[in-house]
This record gives structure tokens, C-alpha cells and sequence, in this order.
């Protein structure tokens, strides 16, 4: 059976903790860069590939329904939640965030 692109990336991901880590990472810059659509859809993968979305409900107190259309295409999780979501997944990887600002070249 040939695995879709999405498939095999969920599969790696579960496989690959540095990969996580990275996506990780990449979908906090694209939610600090105005990007949030693309940033949602890189978590809902976390969450398929991490701890999944009944575990996430357990970690953030959020009903899974409610997580998964705030993750969806046309989510808009609030600041609140959107930063929960990203610390239950940061603590499943066992990772922190950290910003630093940059000076534009």
C-alpha cells in the first residue's frame, strides 16, 4: 500500500522525535509571523503524530471536539488555548519554547 504524503509525514513524525521538535518550532514562527493557518495545520499533525487528541483534551481541559475544529482548516483558537496547545505538546516532547527577537537584515 502506498502512503500519501500525509501519511508518510504523521508516520515519520511519530518515528522521528527531532522531526517533531522541528515542526514544533516551525509552527510557533509561522503563528509569530501572521501565518496562522498554516501553523494550525502543522499542530493538528503534532497532535495526530504525539499524543493525540484525547490526550491533548486531557492535557488542556478542552473537550476533544472543541480542539479538533480549533485545529482545523478554518479554526481560530483563541491565544489562550492556542498557547495551551502548544505547551501540552512542548511538555509531550519534553521541550520549552523560547523567543528571541532579531534584528532585520
Amino acid at each position: 500500500m502506498k502512503l500519501t504524503r500525509s501519511r508518510s509525514l504523521l508516520e515519520r513524525t511519530k518515528r522521528d522525535p527531532a522531526l517533531a521538535r522541528a515542526l514544533l518550532a516551525e509552527s510557533s514562527v509561522l503563528i509569530l509571523q501572521g501565518e496562522a493557518a498554516s501553523a494550525r495545520l502543522i499542530l493538528r499533525n503534532l497532535v495526530n503524530a504525539t499524543l493525540g487528541f484525547e490526550g491533548l483534551a486531557l492535557a488542556t481541559g478542552q473537550p476533544n471536539k472543541s480542539l479538533h475544529r480549533m485545529l482545523s482548516a478554518r479554526g481560530n483558537p483563541g491565544m489562550d488555548n492556542l498557547s495551551s496547545i502548544i505547551a501540552a505538546i512542548a511538555q509531550n516532547l519534553g521541550v520549552s519554547l523560547q523567543a528571541r527577537s532579531l534584528q532585520a537584515p
